[in-house]
């Protein structure tokens, strides 16, 4: 998702959305590995198919379910599942439309069907509440799933994402206020030509992580996502509003979220927006990840490593 840096300077709501727009495409985009990397030797066949979906597993032992972000591929998990494998099944997920993965759905709907597609495989698969990660918009699917489907997640770990998204652009903003912005943001992506798309990503990659061989991937994953799958995707994150389910959830959840003082979201604005957005959800622990971006376990690897840790014991 987007960062708070977008935040600085901006005078209006309309201006907000709309500058924010390129930035959100990627929001959710890559990691600093090979885009063209070939899956593992190690990975075991899902008894799974949909159109929504594919995930590969790995490893043995507590099943670990990893959901990318918008416009991300599995691979942004790949450091992560490979050391977990020692210990854990892990179940790295591939949304449909991003990173390359065909897309047959037009403008959408995105977020709902990919909520219940999970769903299906958690239970297709046997799985007994499955620890879930999810980075941005697959935080938020992640969080949506333990609403919805609560014996499908037996705990959850968001990394850097918000119940509501467009909660970025003033605490009284509503799903219905943003919704026509969300159109706007939309037909930009939907109306942008290769070059110019192609630098709105590069230009966007540089608010969301620190490291430039990250921002590289990024772009990577981006432009070879399905631009309709990503116009869908987005419009769905601006207008989900996730906070009335939180006061009724009892999945054990942790939230990340990153600050950068030079370049990146302030401290002290984050804390407070992270910590009112998640307020009403019981038992929430909600981390701050300093020196970081967006994306935390590429800016921070350590740091996050420990903290997944953490959340699995």
């Amino acid at each position: 998702m987007l960062h708070l840096r977008h935040l600085v300077g901006r005078s209006t709501l309309r201006a907000l959305f709309l500058a924010s727009a390129a930035a959100l495409a990627v929001g959710g985009a890559a990691f600093a590995v090979n885009a063209h990397a070939e899956p593992t030797s190690a990975l075991q066949a899902a008894p799974f198919a949909s159109d929504r979906l594919s995930v590969e597993v790995i490893g043995s032992g507590p099943d670990v379910i990893l959901i990318p972000g918008l416009a991300s591929s599995r691979e942004v998990w790949r450091p992560l599942a490979m050391r977990l494998a020692a210990t854990h099944r892990v179940h790295l997920v591939q949304l449909a439309g991003f990173a390359g993965e065909p897309w047959s759905h037009g403008d959408g709907p995105f977020v709902a069907p990919e909520v219940e597609e999970l769903a299906r495989y958690v239970a297709e698969a046997g799985l007994d509440k499955p620890a879930v990660i999810g980075h941005s918009m697959g935080g938020l699917s992640g969080l949506l799933l333990a609403q919805s489907h609560p014996d499908s997640v037996g705990r959850l770990m968001i990394v850097d994402a918000l119940p509501f998204y467009s909660a970025l652009f003033g605490p009284t903003v509503t799903a219905e206020q943003a919704r026509p912005f969300a159109a706007q943001a939309s037909a930009m992506i939907l109306s942008a030509d290769e070059t110019a798309f192609r630098a709105q990503q590069v230009q966007s990659a540089v608010g969301l992580a620190r490291d430039p061989a990250t921002r590289a991937a990024m772009v990577d994953w981006s432009m070879a996502s399905d631009r309709h799958a990503v116009a869908a995707a987005m419009t769905d994150v601006m207008t989900t509003d996730a906070r009335p389910g939180l006061a009724a959830m009892t999945t054990s959840v942790t939230a990340l979220y990153a600050t950068d003082a030079d370049g990146g979201p302030p401290p002290a604005m984050a804390q407070a927006l992270w910590e009112q957005e998640y307020a009403a959800l019981p038992g929430v622990k909600v981390v701050r990840v300093d020196a970081s971006r967006h994306f935390i376990m590429a800016d921070q690897p350590a740091r996050f490593d420990e903290l997944v840790d953490e959340f699995l014991r």
